[in-house]
Parts: C-alpha cells; structure tokens; sequence
C-alpha cells in the first residue's frame, strides 16, 4: 500500500513557477513510476508527467513541455513537479500518482493517487 500526499500548490501570477511535491509513505516506492495529472473544472483529467522508478525515463504532456520538470528523490520517496513559465490554462488540481505496474501515462494504469493540490494561475 501507498499513500501520496502533494503540496506546494497555490496562487501565482502567469508566467511565475511553482514547485509540487509528492510525498509517498511505504517502502516500495522506488520500485514504482510516477506520474502527475491535473484536472481542470469541467474536463477530463490530463497527463502532466511520468518518470520511471529509476529516473531513467521521463515523459511530459505536449501542454507543459519545455515548461515542467519531473524529478524524483528515491532516498526521500518524493517526487517533484517543477513547473515554470505558468499560463492561466495551467490552473487545475494536480494529482500525483503512483503506477506499480509499469511506465504508463495513462490515468486508469495508476493504482494510487494523491487527494492533488490546487494550483492558480492569474492573468
């Protein structure tokens, strides 16, 4: 079992940066990738972000390409979200997840999820 627990969401103006982290509880967090998402008002939730438990493969949505950066520290079990040059489009709550299966950005491959954090971008 796997609890996540984000932070660092908040209110910041357009093109300021934010940093999410994701802290997971258990001890087999490194074995596990994982991802980000968000979920805006009224939309489906979207993939942000994924790395492999060994750092060695990342993805990132078309949207926040070149703007975010996942990153992960397994000796803390916690992954970060960088995210920088922030658009008003970037509000949603952002969820982390955990995939104990695979390397997958899809949604529903994930087995454990985060309550997100909120993020707002002002125009």
């Amino acid at each position: 079992q796997v609890q996540l627990v984000e932070s660092g969401g908040g209110l910041v103006q357009a093109g300021g940066s934010l940093r999410l982290s994701c802290a997971a509880s258990g001890r087999t967090f490194s074995t596990y990738s994982m991802g980000w998402f968000r979920q805006a008002p009224g939309k489906e939730r979207e993939f942000v972000a994924a790395v492999m438990w060994s750092g060695d493969r990342i993805s990132y949505g078309d949207s926040v390409k070149g703007r975010f950066t996942i990153s992960r520290d397994n000796a803390k079990n916690t992954v970060y979200l960088q995210m920088n040059s922030l658009k008003p489009e970037d509000t949603a709550v952002y969820y982390c997840a955990a995939d104990p299966r695979g390397y997958s950005s899809n949604p529903q491959f994930m087995g454990y999820w985060g309550k997100g954090t909120l993020v707002t971008v002002s125009s």
